[in-house]
């Protein structure tokens, strides 16, 4: 800062290192304050830091799961705020667009590497568009997806399991009041993010996992079969006992996927990659007739239902059709949930 209007040291553009930061992860965000956990050192615990994001971090966002240096008050005593004045390279990225017509991509949440698409198989009907909307963005993102099969007590599971057995995803089914051991084994050690509908189950899925969370639930409505949005921001949240942390996201309308590539997409499928590479013409978008995978099959290099569900996949990507976004459900709040625009900046959000 300059000493005074006629002084006559210049600012400067040399921005402090900031070698004395903490660092800290981000687990919850409330309209522009950051809920970051930080280690006391020497394995004494851990305290929450609540921030704000420092100026010199430009238009560049903070979401949940990012890793971040502090510095200022990070006793985590009440009433104090501290700033975030880095944010470290994310190991992965969940995008989303509002549709695919949107070039605007915004981050929902960072350094996950599981994606749980969580899916009721009743009270709401499944919706394998959605489903398969999930799967590319997950794939985009470099994450492994889980699909989570919801309320079995009222419908069997058979025939989404076949659906997607060619794709070789794995699956757990919950039902209301059950055991979720088969769950948390797919969910210790890892950092997973829960995505799905209104009124699927993911908040009571949470409460069961970890049950001093006390998430919110509500119910679907009986006349038109729509959920209610009970979580409006993501949280992080960590699994007692089993060295993991479940992400919890508010229900999605739509989940567009504008950003994403058709060859993002095949990189998931290394047995049809191959054959996209020797007999694709360029820029093959393997929708069209001259596409050289259907030959790649028909040699028996692949299998057909592979080749079905990749252009299933790619199918959902090119524009939402009938039945692809659900209908608005009751106390949805505006634009969706939250996350980071590409543009910059972490979008306001109400408390988790």
């Amino acid at each position: 800062m300059r000493p005074g209007r006629r002084g006559s040291r210049p600012r400067t553009r040399r921005r402090p290192a900031h070698e004395d930061a903490v660092a800290g992860f981000v687990t919850a965000v409330d309209r522009g304050r950051y809920r970051c956990l930080v280690d006391d050192g020497e394995g004494e615990g851990r305290r929450t830091v609540t921030a704000m994001r420092a100026r010199e971090l430009g238009r560049k966002g903070v979401v949940v799961g990012d890793r971040v240096a502090l510095v200022g008050d990070v006793s985590g005593a009440p009433d104090t705020l501290a700033r975030i004045v880095r944010v470290e390279p994310r190991t992965s990225s969940l995008r989303r667009t509002a549709d695919d017509s949107d070039p605007f991509e915004r981050i929902i949440v960072a350094n996950a590497d599981q994606l749980v698409i969580v899916t009721a198989l009743a009270d709401p009907e499944p919706r394998p568009r959605m489903i398969d909307r999930c799967l590319v963005a997950a794939y985009d993102a470099g994450m492994d997806p889980l699909l989570c099969l919801t309320k079995a007590d009222l419908a069997a599971a058979d025939e989404l399991v076949t659906a997607y057995a060619p794709l070789g995803v794995p699956y757990v089914v919950t039902r209301r009041g059950g055991d979720t051991a088969e769950l948390r084994g797919h969910l210790t050690g890892r950092a997973s993010v829960l995505v799905g509908h209104s009124g699927v189950g993911k908040s009571t899925l949470v409460n069961a996992l970890v049950p001093e969370a006390e998430r919110a639930v509500s119910h679907v409505n009986a006349v038109t079969g729509r959920g209610r949005h009970t979580s409006s921001s993501a949280i992080a949240l960590e699994l007692p006992g089993a060295d993991g942390w479940i992400i919890d996201t508010p229900g999605v309308r739509s989940f567009g996927l504008a950003h994403v590539r058709p060859e993002r997409v095949i990189e998931a499928f290394e047995d049809l990659a191959e054959g996209a590479a020797e007999r694709c013409p360029p820029h093959c978008d393997h929708l069209q007739e001259a596409c050289g995978l259907d030959g790649w099959v028909a040699d028996g290099h692949a299998n057909r239902a592979r080749l079905d569900s990749l252009r299933r996949l790619l199918a959902s990507r090119e524009g939402e059709r009938e039945g692809d976004r659900e209908p608005e459900p009751e106390g949805a709040p505006e634009g969706g949930f939250d996350g980071e625009s590409e543009q910059g900046g972490a979008e306001p959000s109400a408390a988790g």
